[in-house]
């Protein structure tokens, strides 16, 4: 099972090039206060769970 199919559609996030270095939570969004902001490394793999709140990263291609 991959970490796509676990995760909400609702937690689920795309980014692209623009939006790196990512860190979680992103600016501008909603719960931007929920946890306290860590980048995350997503090139390598080209998706990333935030080890906080669980939301899905994909980096998808511009």
């Amino acid at each position: 099972m991959t970490q796509q199919s676990k995760t909400p559609p609702e937690r689920r996030y795309e980014v692209h090039q623009a939006d790196l270095p990512l860190s979680c939570p992103m600016p501008g969004q909603s719960h931007w206060d929920a946890h306290p902001r860590v980048f995350l490394d997503i090139e390598q793999k080209g998706e990333i769970l935030c080890p906080y709140c669980g939301a899905l990263y994909v980096l998808v291609a511009d």
